[in-house]
């Protein structure tokens, strides 16, 4: 039998909490409401972390891809709570993986709230790229580059930034630190539009 690389295996960890972590609180939240419409919203959002959880951890890539049309605006609104607001401008399709993009966004969401009390997220379409931007609420990021493998802060393991920049680049686009509108941190995700 093959030993697993350590580092993989690290890396596999750290992006499998958050789904499941998606997961206990989705199943918390149907188990508190009566709202047929919303118990079936938050199953189909359950079913799609399970799906992800299984896809992240039998792939040996870790950043493979599997293309189909993606609405980057209403997969952000998937993430909308009342610590996280979403603004979009409209649909916002890009040729990517779902699995990979809802990844990336867990990531950032998770680091904004990590670093801060609020997370915003804001969807552009206009001219050129599509453009998705996170931002916190927090003291913003200095020093050493974030999206280094391993750079670690505020009890992260380092891994995040890191896969979520390799997932961009992967889909033909970058992910870059800025400055929120106010204070804090933003991380603005640019990918190209459907052709």
């Amino acid at each position: 039998m093959k030993t697993p690389d350590p580092e993989r295996l690290r890396i596999v960890v750290h992006e499998v909490h958050s789904p499941v972590a998606a997961l206990d609180a989705l199943a918390t939240a149907a188990a508190a409401t009566d709202d047929p419409e919303l118990v079936r919203r938050m199953v189909d959002l359950g079913v799609a972390a399970a799906r992800d959880v299984a896809r992240l951890v039998s792939d040996p890539d870790l950043v493979s891809l599997r293309l189909e049309p993606v609405d980057l605006a209403s997969l952000a609104r998937t993430f909308a709570t009342p610590a996280v607001s979403v603004e979009t401008d409209g649909p916002a399709m890009v040729d990517g993986d779902a699995t990979r993009l809802r990844q990336v966004l867990s990531n950032l969401v998770a680091n904004a709230l990590r670093h801060g009390t609020r997370a915003a997220i804001e969807v552009r379409t206009r001219n050129g790229p599509v453009v998705v931007s996170v931002a916190d609420d927090g003291p913003g990021i200095a020093g050493a580059d974030p999206f280094a493998r391993g750079a670690s802060g505020a009890g992260s393991s380092g891994y995040g930034l890191w896969l979520s920049r390799a997932i961009a680049e992967a889909h033909g686009g970058t992910l870059e630190l800025g400055d929120a509108p106010e204070r804090g941190a933003c991380v603005r995700l640019s990918l190209p539009p459907s052709s």
